[in-house]
């Protein structure tokens, strides 16, 4: 399929051939769902740690005789039962990531460019650059091409850190490279403004 290519001004300025199997597919949202899961699973920290009685500090004395007192049986402070002592069976520190396969992720890849398409929530733009970073200079491009009050997800080919320091003082912007493209981030978005090069990139990629 043929989609228009504007500029910053939003004049268009050309013609980009995209591949049906990648913005012209259908998914299921169970699959689109399953990635998200997967993304959002490998994000998570998992710094989450509690200390158990062997690591809290304090007295291991037994506080008081096992037998005669009419008490419950004790051994030191550190035990789960006593105010301080440690905790049993608590959160420790691991990694939440788990497999996927790749033939899952770039199916729901290419099925959520396909809505974004359909839906009118992707511009293709020709690349462009800044000389110096300015947030000045990414303001005026989005209101060009109005979506300043937009949640925008910018695709670009290659880093280049003046664009990316332009957009970063945007709340509403987040500029990813296409080689870090994900359903996420995507889905995430209201309107997707991907250059050129990166359509292209996208093209090779996932064709």
């Amino acid at each position: 399929m043929e989609v228009n290519v504007i500029n910053t001004k939003n004049e268009e300025v050309g013609k980009i051939s995209l591949k049906d199997e990648i913005f012209n597919t259908e998914v299921k949202e169970h699959t689109v769902w399953e990635v998200v899961k997967w993304q959002l699973a490998a994000r998570r920290a998992g710094t989450a740690s509690t200390k158990t009685r062997a690591e809290v500090r304090g007295s291991r004395r037994k506080i008081l005789p096992q037998k005669g007192t009419g008490n419950a049986r004790h051994g030191d402070r550190k035990a789960n039962l006593m105010v301080g002592g440690g905790i049993a069976h608590g959160p420790r520190p691991r990694d939440f990531y788990y497999p996927l396969p790749k033939k899952v992720r770039k199916k729901a890849l290419k099925g959520v460019l396909s809505t974004k398409l359909k839906d009118g929530e992707i511009k293709i733009i020709e690349d462009f650059r800044f000389d110096t970073p300015k947030t000045k200079n990414a303001v005026e491009i989005l209101k060009n091409l109005g979506l300043e009050n937009s949640k925008v997800l910018l695709v670009i080919n290659e880093k280049d850190e003046n664009i990316i320091k332009s957009f970063r003082n945007l709340p509403n912007v987040k500029v990813l490279v296409v080689d870090g493209l994900n359903t996420y981030d995507l889905l995430n978005a209201q309107q997707v403004i991907i250059t050129k090069s990166a359509a292209e990139k996208i093209n090779e990629r996932l064709g």
